[in-house]
């Protein structure tokens, strides 16, 4: 794939330049790729210049080296055009690198027996949106290609509402607040996502605190972003981080628990097909029923 630099987007990285091109690939996708720059080979960190030719060379998909699986499945409602699911902590929504077995989309594919949609690629059928491994709760997943392209609509433009509950760190001074910072990449651990970021995209929580225990409280957060960790990187941003959290978390805890303790409580969208207003809740899994 080829491309010319126009004067607006002259200086920019070339990974961003391209990403801004592609933004179907991830900028971390195309740093992976040869490419070259007026036919000579150019790192992500050039900065492009007006009239240059960046030419990109797109690998072949990877076939799906997921197969079906009987993993029990908690869903929520089923029809045919997608399917809600009550995420158990602990298991990988689609195949990745490590990850190609055991995974939330092993256990569609046999569940769903082919009824997937095909838009989302071949490693990920059906996924419209991802937790966290260790997040439980509401998962929404299309079955046909028009469906899909319905519920990342919804999500692209925040008409999906998503409520979650959290058990955060510390004392609330405040029973409720609103946290709108950038999120991006950590400029000391490329692993992390950062609230105050060298670049970022804009994040906003807002927070309700439900119940305060001595050095804890639950927490319920309503999502008006999607970013990368969000929750867990804004909790952590006002001195509240989640229980559990060892990437973000900081502050000693006599809690000994096994993961983040962050569940995807409540999930409201419209039906693809029927316009009909949609609203799912999740129960509250038992590492988190001591906390009500």
């Amino acid at each position: 794939m080829t491309h010319t630099v126009t004067g607006e987007t002259a200086g920019q990285r070339l990974d961003q330049f391209l990403h801004g091109a592609m933004p179907e690939y991830s900028r971390s996708f195309l740093q992976k790729l040869p490419v070259h720059v007026n036919g000579q080979p150019a790192k992500p960190s050039y900065l492009v210049r007006a009239g240059d030719e960046v030419s990109v060379e797109i690998p072949a998909p990877r076939p799906l080296e997921a197969l079906p699986e009987k993993i029990p499945l908690a869903v929520l409602f089923e029809d045919a055009d997608l399917i809600v699911l009550d995420k158990a902590a602990g298991i990988v929504v689609h195949p990745a690198a490590g990850n190609f077995e055991h995974t939330l989309v092993n256990a569609l594919l046999h569940h769903c027996r082919g009824q997937l949609a095909g838009i989302g690629g071949v490693a990920r059928p059906g996924i419209v949106h991802r937790l966290d491994k260790g997040t439980s709760g509401c998962l929404v997943v299309a079955k046909t290609d028009a469906a899909h392209q319905s519920l990342v609509a919804q999500f692209k433009s925040r008409q999906v509402q998503k409520i979650y509950r959290a058990v955060c760190t510390g004392i609330f001074r405040q029973k409720t607040g609103r946290i709108e910072t950038e999120i991006g990449r950590s400029s000391r651990d490329r692993k992390k996502m950062s609230a105050q970021p060298v670049r970022g995209r804009p994040a906003l929580t807002e927070y309700r605190m439900l119940k305060q225990h001595t050095d804890c409280a639950l927490v319920e957060l309503t999502l008006h972003t999607g970013r990368t960790h969000q929750i867990r990187v804004h909790m952590a941003h006002i001195g509240h981080a989640l229980v559990g959290d060892v990437t973000y978390g900081w502050r000693s805890t006599k809690i000994a628990v096994e993961r983040p303790l962050l569940h995807a409580y409540k999930l409201a969208f419209t039906h693809p097909r029927t316009g009909q207003p949609l609203e799912f809740v999740a129960p509250i899994p038992e590492d988190m029923t001591g906390y009500e």
